[in-house]
């Protein structure tokens, strides 16, 4: 299933929908059940009831789609129906697992630079991150938003940048989580562009890692939907950025060094991992204009793609104040 919480009058902070094809029909989750048992369910009231509902809701919610009342479809309007699918997660980390994106990107400092090779120090970073174990920061969750929200880039940034990544929805509250059971925890999947203000970010790395570069209002966006587990490839996945209509990087997802799996795991070793979380994977190779050296400007359209979950479109704006 394509799960989405979707603005309706009277609701402003969303209903649960369910995505019925590609053209913005969505079946509304608790009018269904409403019109159908004639009382509301207890886990259709949002994305975050319907997680912690666990398979019992999720199989109720299928049940449903496929014996629902046509008067219960609501076709989108168009732009600004769709909020983030979770629009105040309980909390997200942001993970390093594709070692491409590193790679490019201190190829990318070394250019800039007018170094033709890496050096020992850089060599042996990049091993580090990859060989060691996972590494992650912890995401504002007040800064999310959705699918065709214009984000306004703050001023004390005047390098503007996307990232092309997935992340994981933890279904299952869990601590102490094998390897082997990791799956079991992950409800779906949805795309993320974790936006970066690269003037500002290399001083934070240098101390508690990324801060206000990563930090603002509209920060996060996430969507268009969540992909339940069960119908998502996370191996075969094609994943492609793309700046005003023209295809900027991209690749697979099974090209991360570490798996959602590996993260559920080592994340979850003495510390409690809570139904609603996000874990993001990172950008994979290519997926950010400080790889590839086209940052954006103001007024430019962000489209990420990720195959089996859709398009996150969203317009960036720079302000003056």
């Amino acid at each position: 299933m394509r799960l989405v919480t979707y603005r309706a009058g009277g609701f402003p902070a969303g209903r649960l929908g369910v995505m019925l094809d590609r053209q913005g029909l969505v079946l509304d989750a608790q009018a269904a059940h409403q019109r159908s048992i004639g009382s509301p369910h207890p886990h259709f009231g949002s994305m975050l009831d319907l997680i912690e509902g666990g398979d019992a809701a999720l199989a109720a919610l299928r049940s449903l789609v496929k014996a629902h009342d046509p008067a219960d479809e609501v076709t989108l309007a168009g732009t600004g129906d769709l909020l983030a699918p979770i629009p105040l997660p309980p909390q997200m980390r942001d993970c390093l697992c594709f070692k491409e994106h590193i790679v490019n990107a201190i190829d990318r400092r070394n250019l800039i630079d007018g170094r033709a090779e890496r050096t020992p120090e850089q060599h042996a970073k990049i091993d580090h991150f990859f060989s060691t174990r996972p590494y992650w920061y912890k995401c504002n969750r007040f800064a999310f938003v959705g699918p065709d929200t214009v984000v306004k880039w703050p001023p004390f940034s005047l390098r503007m940048d996307y990232e092309l990544e997935v992340a994981v929805v933890i279904g299952k509250t869990g601590r102490n989580i094998s390897k082997n059971d990791a799956n079991t925890h992950i409800f779906g999947y949805t795309i993320f562009n974790d936006l970066s203000a690269r003037d500002v970010q290399p001083d934070e790395m240098l101390a508690l890692g990324p801060a206000r570069s990563k930090d603002f209002d509209g920060a996060n966006i996430i969507g268009p939907c969540i992909v339940t587990a069960d119908a998502f490839d996370p191996i075969n996945a094609k994943m492609t950025s793309r700046i005003n209509g023209v295809v900027q990087g991209g690749g697979v997802m099974g090209s991360m060094q570490y798996s959602f799996a590996d993260l559920i795991a080592f994340i979850s070793m003495s510390e409690t991992l809570h139904a609603g979380e996000l874990l993001g994977s990172g950008t994979i190779g290519t997926g950010c204009g400080l790889e590839t050296g086209r940052l954006l400007e103001t007024g430019d359209i962000v489209e990420l793609e990720v195959e089996g979950i859709g398009i996150l479109r969203n317009q960036i704006v720079a302000t003056h104040g």
